[in-house]
């Protein structure tokens, strides 16, 4: 089977500081079936090419993966006429139909996950274990939906008059720009387009112009599931393109909906941008969650939550735990165990390596925000217990932080990178002042041992998701989404369907008593 190799390298790494492997040294490729590794737009079920190209590059080396298309308003515009063609035919399929689509979708996520895998840890830079635990999430969204899509029902309402009936219908919203990040590059896309398709939409995906590879390969097995041509496109492009191709995404009086997964900055942008002609819009935007660790709380179980919850993707998930309040009875216990935790289980290299936990954050961008919040910590009186360093390129040293304040920035705004900030409190009430002060709420997590307080705590956070005694909360069943700040709407579940569905009254008037 043929293959696709690393085309040229960037850059070169200089002299390797302590904590990253000599392995690090060598270069990297690679090896996926040709046939996965697109590099042009697909729209209306071709493949094209731009007239210009951008590179992806592999963030752990800066070795360039591959050169993609370059798509612009023309490509975006075209690729929304296609999706809003195909959606004349693909809402009048059934709802049999749509699954059975789906679920094929599903099977061949299956069955190629390990070339989909090596696609997320090239161009994301997670570990291969973390990205193929990303293939199985992506492809449960299709399996979830390819199911729910059989159960969207409506209603018949009691009429109060004798001579009518009372219909709910609920109908597709039209062609749906789906625009996601990169920290999830596969899993982000499918549980969008899985419940838009399931409810018989059609869309049109702008994925993260770091990360473009993974929904490439997808639209390249949607096409082979035989999902019917404009039902799913795929328009990639640079980041000096992207502002032209979002106006085109969220302003074209074609696209009915828009969904958008990213920073909430930018979220508010497109809500903008979507106002003038009214689309509906989900929102998933960014996060501060806190870690409340109570006097109450099996410690040990705590740090295993911590660890899973803020080390995975190297803390670039937008439901990583942020900011870590501790009780003061089990505030040293708690430090000095998670310490020895990260010492035992994190290993930093490239993500293809099999004993890599911590992979490199996505560009040199991050790392810089990641350093910038230690040195303000610092500088306020935070303690460094554990790393505290960049290393080469965007590569960071996972970081604990004791004594933390809340007058610092590392607990005042999202770090997307492997930071743990401890701030030591005293009472529950204390804790969950500090919990709710920021203007956004997708996640919290808590851990305690008492039964009144999981109660009173979980309903008592500002959050979309509450983990209790987990780390770890994210399954295709349950809902997504968050309050304040963090979004609008709400993404898995049975409720993500309902995101592409308009609710339709039809009164059956003239009939015989």
């Amino acid at each position: 089977m043929s293959a696709v190799r690393v085309l040229r390298s960037r850059r070169f790494l200089r002299q390797l500081p302590p904590g990253l492997p000599a392995s690090l040294r060598r270069r990297y490729s690679l090896d996926v079936p040709a046939a996965l590794l697109r590099t042009q737009g697909y729209l209306g079920g071709r493949w094209v090419s731009a007239a210009s190209v951008f590179p992806v590059l592999d963030p752990a080396t800066g070795q360039e993966l591959a050169r993609v298309s370059d798509c612009g308003p023309a490509e975006a515009k075209q690729a929304v006429e296609a999706a809003y063609e195909a959606f004349q035919s693909w809402k009048q399929t059934t709802a049999k139909e749509r699954s059975v689509l789906l679920r094929k979708w599903f099977d061949l996520l299956v069955l190629h996950k390990e070339d989909l895998a090596k696609l997320i840890t090239f161009e994301c830079g997670k570990p291969m274990r973390e990205s193929l635990g990303e293939v199985a999430y992506s492809a449960s969204f299709l399996e979830w939906f390819s199911e729910e899509a059989r159960r969207v029902y409506g209603d018949i309402v009691p009429s109060p008059a004798k001579d009518r009936k009372i219909l709910l219908l609920k109908q597709p919203v039209g062609v749906a720009s789906i625009i996601t990040p990169w920290n999830f590059p596969s899993a982000m896309i499918t549980r969008k387009a899985g419940a838009a398709l399931a409810a018989g939409c059609t869309v049109v995906v702008k994925p993260a112009e770091d990360t473009p590879l993974s929904a490439l390969a997808l639209a390249q097995l949607a096409e082979q599931a035989g999902i019917p041509a404009g039902v799913v496109n795929v328009v990639p492009c640079s980041r000096e393109k992207t502002p032209a191709v979002g106006q085109v995404l969220c302003t074209d009086p074609l696209v009915a909906k828009i969904s958008f997964t990213g920073s909430t900055a930018t979220g508010k942008v497109l809500l903008k941008m979507a106002a003038d002609t009214v689309k509906r819009v989900s929102m998933e935007l960014g996060g501060h969650a806190p870690f409340i660790v109570f006097d109450s709380a099996d410690v040990d179980s705590a740090v295993g939550g911590a660890m899973a919850s803020k080390f995975r993707n190297s803390g670039q998930t937008c439901v990583c735990s942020n900011r870590f309040l501790v009780q003061s009875g089990v505030y040293e216990r708690f430090v000095d165990k998670l310490g020895r935790a990260m010492d035992a289980e994190l290993r930093l290299g490239h993500g293809s390596e099999p004993n890599t936990t911590q992979g490199p954050l996505i560009n040199s961008r991050a790392a810089e925000k990641v350093m910038h919040q230690i040195s303000d910590a610092v500088s306020r009186g935070a303690k460094v217990l554990k790393g505290g360093n960049r290393l080469d390129g965007s590569f960071m040293e996972p970081t604990l932080l004791a004594d933390v304040s809340t007058d610092m920035l590392c607990t005042k705004e999202e770090t997307f990178g492997p930071l743990v900030p401890v701030i030591r409190f005293e009472t529950e009430e204390e804790a969950l002042a500090v919990a709710n002060a920021a203007d956004v709420g997708l996640a919290g997590y808590f851990y305690s041992q008492d039964v009144g307080q999981v109660w009173r705590v979980a309903e008592a956070l500002q959050v979309g998701m509450v983990g209790v005694n987990e780390g770890l909360l994210s399954t295709p069943e349950a809902t997504f989404g968050g309050v304040k700040q963090s979004g609008l709407g709400r993404e898995g579940s049975r409720y993500g369907v309902d995101e592409y569905l308009e609710v339709k009254y039809m009164c059956f008037g003239g009939l015989r008593p």
